[in-house]
């Protein structure tokens, strides 16, 4: 008999970018695997990859009540008709509704995968507290399922969800990130001419997008000879998200370069000198990985997520959350010492390839399947 690996996941983008390697190894395990998401323009690649897909009615902006209600019953029914051995939740919705819907159905085994707390552990004010307090209550619902674990990719969100409750040690695992296939970011030497300073993530105010434009304001008040560009899009279903109005005032300033997003973020490592993620909380980036595995010196913040993707003063500069000033200097120091700036790449290279290989990060999320199997 077939065993059932269902992969629940907001987007259909997100799973082929951060969790295909794995679902392409438990296919060849034997699982017959389906994959949950809401309704996208990359659910044709899934499909044309041979994975069954399901479409659920998830919100970007979670207003309707009613609409989250139906998001849950989706997730319910779909575990009662595929019945999964493995039942493998992705991201903050899939985590919370998913793991409520495997207590009320015949689902064997859960891997919750906590990619970060969200911005709802970072806002501040008396309605995010009061939200806070919900959230925290759906996750120790969430995550009581006896034959489930719970997997971080830092250990600032294990902590914070252990002192809450929701989860216990014996049941938390830590996998550091998604990995990156390290034969797809070669480690080029960095290329002539003005030295390139990159931001590369969804284009939000929690990411530090202002942040990495006000130092570039600074920097190139001061003279400094660099090209500063943001590589992304906006995100309008996210409160944080940053403005077309704006994207198109900072270009027409000349402060940064606005290349949208690219899907061969190797290439633009490789023309980039830096790369910086000034983020206010992460799970583990993937953008820092990468970085790390095309050899690129990172400079980023000393907040959970961000701090574990990179070797303080080895791979990369941590600087202060919110601080432009302090950014800019970061970005400076790396900009006028090319030596120091090519020796944190190849360091991070060297990182990249004892800790974020994508080999092994699939071996460690494949060895969570087996024991949740074993233990059904």
């Amino acid at each position: 008999m077939s065993r059932v690996l269902l992969i629940v996941v907001n987007d259909a983008g997100f799973f082929l970018s951060h969790r295909l390697p794995v679902a392409e190894s438990a296919r060849k395990e034997g699982f017959l695997v389906h994959v949950a998401t809401q309704e996208g323009c990359a659910v044709e690649r899934l499909v044309a990859l041979g994975f069954s897909h399901h479409a659920l009615p998830l919100s970007r902006s979670g207003k309707s009540p009613l609409g989250e209600l139906k998001a849950l019953l989706a997730i319910w029914k779909l575990c009662w008709r595929l019945r999964p051995d493995v039942l493998h939740l992705v991201t903050i919705k899939p985590v919370l509704y998913g793991g409520i819907a495997a207590r009320l159905s015949p689902v064997k085994g859960v891997l919750a995968a906590i990619s970060g707390l969200g911005f709802i552990f970072m806002a501040e004010g008396r309605k995010a507290a009061l939200l806070r307090s919900l959230v925290a209550f759906l996750y120790r619902v969430a995550l009581g399922k006896r034959n489930l674990r719970a997997v971080f990719q830092n250990p600032d969100d294990q902590r914070a969800l252990t002192e809450l409750g929701a989860i216990t040690e014996q049941k938390s695992v830590r996998i550091r990130g998604s990995g990156v296939d390290l034969s797809q970011y070669q480690y080029l030497p960095e290329a002539p001419g003005i030295p390139v300073v990159t931001l590369a993530a969804r284009l939000l105010r929690d990411k530090g997008v202002l942040e990495f434009v006000e130092a570039a304001r600074l920097l190139t008040e001061r003279g400094i000879q660099a090209r500063f560009q943001l590589v992304g899009d906006p995100d309008p279903g996210n409160p944080t998200s940053i403005q077309e109005g704006d994207l198109a005032h900072w270009q027409e300033q000349g402060i940064v370069h606005c290349l949208g997003y690219q899907s061969d973020i190797a290439s633009v490592f490789a023309q980039s000198h830096i790369v910086v993620l000034p983020s206010y909380r992460e799970g583990l980036p993937k953008v820092l990985v990468e970085a790390a595995a095309c050899g690129r010196a990172v400079v980023t913040t000393d907040v959970p997520g961000c701090r574990d993707a990179i070797e303080a003063d080895v791979t990369g500069l941590l600087v202060p959350v919110r601080d432009s000033e302090r950014l800019a200097e970061a970005i400076e120091r790396l900009l006028n010492d090319k030596g120091l700036r090519q020796q944190m790449g190849a360091a991070g290279r060297a990182l990249a390839e004892r800790a974020f290989a994508i080999e092994s990060i699939v071996e460690q999320h494949l060895e969570i399947y087996r024991t949740l199997e074993k233990n059904a």
